[in-house]
């Protein structure tokens, strides 16, 4: 059985919004080895077009962002929307029954299943097994909650610090 993880990066003030802060290089090599290291990934529509732009190569990409493009093209990826009607390559839409669907993915596959985006997660809490919080010491003001409703009790299970100035929090439900 697969363990559905829900992580993002975030700001001091809670908000997740990836045009207020990038990654420096030693995080975004962990994001590297992490989406080799998942078995899937589950998006929201607006995470998944934000996403699509590592389907095609792009002018100017270093060596870490064509390596990111790579594993992130392999990943079997799943997109929940009502609203798109196809998705792009190594991809697959689920349009309804979305937390049946989720739970026959974990139930059939081993590893770990990232699912991104505020939105979905928060529509998903009985499934997420762990949440993972990319804190950055950046304020953001107005934006989008990490938590876009209520977690559940939750425990901390482990610390990270990546690079400089990144700490992953790991929490899971009690």
């Amino acid at each position: 059985m697969a363990k559905l993880v829900y992580g993002l990066n975030m700001s001091l003030d809670g908000n997740v919004d990836h045009t207020a802060f990038a990654p420096d290089p030693v995080v975004f090599r962990h994001f590297i080895e992490q989406v080799r290291f998942e078995t899937a990934s589950i998006y929201g529509r607006r995470m998944y077009e934000i996403m699509a732009y590592w389907d095609e190569d792009q002018p100017g990409w270093d060596d870490a962002e064509r390596d990111y493009a790579e594993v992130w093209r392999a990943q079997p990826k799943y997109v929940v929307s009502r609203t798109l009607t196809a998705v792009g390559p190594n991809a697959t839409l689920i349009s309804e029954n979305v937390e049946a669907e989720i739970r026959r993915l974990k139930t059939e596959l081993t590893g770990e299943i990232s699912i991104t985006g505020p939105v979905l997660a928060g529509s998903l809490i009985p499934l997420i097994d762990e949440y993972q919080i990319y804190l950055h010491p950046v304020a953001t003001g107005p934006g989008t909650p990490f938590f876009a409703s209520a977690p559940p009790p939750l425990r901390l299970a482990a610390t990270d610090r990546i690079g400089e100035s990144v700490l992953r929090l790991k929490y899971v439900p009690v």
